[in-house]
């Protein structure tokens, strides 16, 4: 191959993997590979004098694509140049005193400020055009509404998310393939949402990195007044060390030893030039201003062997490759596994057992593949589920290959009716959360719900786990049999049956007088003649225990616990008859949910709207204008706070 056929190549593949990285928030290729080619391609530009005009060198960024209005920026928002050696940046500096900062690794805004007021935000876009986020901007968590300063000030920064708000977020999202895969796509789909309530949520941050204009201020020709005057303002700004020929490569040590304790991303550090003038005397190339430069670090690797590949299945049928290999140490700790993400990039690395691959931190964090040495090609996508075993599927989108279950019925996609069946109200077994139940089901260590009371055979295997040692084994099976020790309700409840809450159960259990066989072979008929049972909710169970697999489940789970009488002495059933409404906050709760739960405990109903049938609303602002107010005041129904609940189901406290 020619060198300009591979220049052709190089822009092609950097291309796609930056429209799939930036404009779809999926990834063909680590950034260490990315950046690999990109100096490749660089270089033979250089050697040939060939540039074509859509290279990735001389393109600033992408076409934005969202129905936020659009506009053209006072001047281009150039890249930086970057290097990776330390010489060459102090080489760079020069006699100059210098600035140097993070690179965070978010999302670019520009700010404009008029009469001491935020009066337009704008994202980076492509460079030349980017999106009006105003109303986005005016809920990150710190930025300034208004300031003192009166003239028009304009300055740019960098919207960023935090590592902890990034697995925060991520840990609300049940299904796996849905997570976000990095702080930075979390924070571009949040920056550039249509609607600021989500932007609010995210708790999106702004650091200031520089100032444009300011009408009328004197900052005696220094970046570091412009920064201090900036706080001065109630900016946050990058944090920046001065350095100079001296100790410019100490302070690059002093960065590099704060990365792995930092909470926000920084993929960098950024040097620039304390003398505006003299950095503005440089100019710019096509593409780079002259007055700074970025430093990339020089990520370490470990060469290793991969010894498998790991096949992940998740709730949502997504299977996901990652790699096992020898243990290496990174950065201080000790790696053995990487996520490769999908199988695009499996084969685009022409992963193989037994291949010496490179492995590194990207941003000194989270292990990746940089590359395969070896390429021998010789992994085999599985054509079962790892879990189930049904069928597998391989779909494409937007050029990615991924791994599906065709299975409906597939353990892994069932994960929170595994989740509802160790809950609180149902069997309340301690220690299972849903990413551990997700780890179990994939590990093949349960398969069925009855299975978490035989969890002792994989002792070993529970005990090797990644977070998970003697102790915590130990309190597991502590908590699975304390909760052998049961009663007929949490059963029903905990079976998932559908549209069948707690109360349901409840008052279905006492009907049937807490005979364990009778509700497998009760009739839609009797069922409805229970009070508050309809017939959906009575064509569901009789449905459920029709099914002759759920059916023996249930009397498999029977076979593990000893049933006991559901205690119905003192409050329990004091709230029987009444129906409840609740609305607003609560305060006495963690939720309304909490609240919901203990209404029904004792034996009463909450439900959605407010009729004539209401007992009482439960809201703690009585003089609200909301419309279950409203309605409660015109039908004559009781508005009550958690307080006056309280008293009346008779709960002195909630200890």
């Amino acid at each position: 191959m020619s060198k300009l056929e591979r220049i052709k190549e190089l822009v092609e593949l950097l291309n796609r993997a930056g429209k799939s990285y930036y404009a779809e928030g999926t990834e063909i290729m680590s950034n260490f590979q990315y950046d690999t080619l990109y100096d490749e391609l660089k270089k033979l530009e250089e050697e040939t004098g060939y540039v074509l005009s859509n290279s990735p060198t001389v393109n600033v960024g992408y076409e934005v694509l969202s129905e936020l209005p659009k506009e053209r920026h006072e001047s281009p928002m150039l890249s930086l140049d970057k290097t990776k050696d330390r010489e060459t940046l102090k080489s760079w500096l020069g006699e100059q005193p210098g600035l140097l900062s993070w690179k965070l690794d978010g999302l670019t805004i520009v700010l404009t400020y008029e009469e001491g007021e935020l009066s337009k935000a704008v994202t980076r876009g492509n460079g030349e055009i980017g999106e009006i986020i105003t109303n986005n901007a005016r809920v990150f968590a710190n930025v300034p509404v208004t300031i003192p300063y009166k003239g028009k000030l304009v300055i740019r920064g960098e919207a960023i998310i935090t590592y902890s708000d990034f697995e925060r977020i991520n840990r609300q999202i049940p299904e796996a393939d849905a997570k976000y895969k990095n702080p930075r796509n979390l924070c571009s789909g949040s920056v550039r949402q249509l609607n600021n309530k989500i932007t609010k949520e995210r708790n999106v941050n702004f650091f200031a990195f520089n100032l444009v204009s300011a009408d009328g201020v004197d900052f005696n020709n220094s970046r570091k007044q412009q920064f201090e005057w900036l706080k001065q303002q109630g900016f946050g700004v990058v944090e920046y060390k001065e350095v100079n020929k001296n100790n410019i490569l100490d302070t690059i040590d002093w960065f590099e030893n704060n990365i792995k304790t930092n909470d926000f991303p920084s993929d960098g550090l950024v040097i620039l030039y304390d003398d505006i003038e003299y950095g503005n005397s440089l100019g710019r190339t096509a593409k780079f201003p002259r007055n700074s430069m970025a430093f990339k670090w020089s990520d370490e690797t470990a060469s290793t062997i991969l010894r498998k590949i790991e096949w992940s299945a998740s709730r949502t049928g997504l299977i996901n490759p990652v790699a096992i290999f020898d243990t290496v140490e990174l950065e201080g700790t000790q790696v053995s596994r990487a996520s490769v993400h999908n199988i695009s990039i499996m084969e685009d690395m022409k992963l193989g057992i037994g291949d010496e691959i490179l492995v590194f931190k990207a941003n000194m964090i989270i292990p990746q593949i940089a590359e395969n040495i070896t390429r021998s090609g010789n992994m085999e996508i599985p054509k079962i589920c790892p879990v189930c075993g049904g069928a597998t599927r391989i779909e494409e989108s937007n050029e990615v290959k991924s791994l599906y279950c065709t299975n409906p019925d597939c353990q892994a996609k069932h994960i929170k009716g595994f989740a509802h069946f160790v809950s609180r109200d149902a069997m309340n077994i301690d220690g299972l959360s849903e990413a551990t139940l997700e780890r179990f089901i994939q590990n093949g260590f349960i398969k069925r719900k009855v299975d978490l009371y035989h969890i002792d055979r994989f002792k070993d295997e529970i005990i090797s786990m990644e977070g998970f040692g003697e102790k915590s084994y130990n309190n597991l099976i502590d908590a699975i049999n304390k909760s052998r020790k049961t009663n007929l309700v949490r059963i029903v409840y905990g079976l998932g049956i559908d549209n069948v809450g707690l109360s349901n159960a409840k008052m279905i259990v006492k009907h049937l007088d807490n005979d364990p066989n009778r509700i497998m072979n009760v009739t839609s008929e009797e069922l409805v003649g229970i009070d508050g049972v309809g017939k959906v909710i009575a064509d569901s169970i009789v449905s459920f225990f029709d099914n002759e697999e759920k059916c023996r489940e249930y009397t498999d789970i029977l076979s593990e616990v000893t049933l006991e009488e559901e205690d119905t002495s003192q409050n329990n059933n004091i709230l029987e008859g009444k129906t409840f409404v609740i609305t607003g906050n609560v305060n006495h709760f963690p939720n309304r949910n909490a609240l919901k739960n203990l209404i029904e405990s004792m034996g009463g109903k909450v439900t959605g709207s407010v009729t004539g049938n209401t007992s009482y609303l439960i809201n703690n602002d009585a003089m609200s204008n909301s419309t279950k107010n409203k309605t409660a005041s015109k039908l004559g129904v009781p508005v009550i706070t958690e307080v006056e609940f309280l008293e009346i189901a008779g709960i002195d406290n909630l200890t």
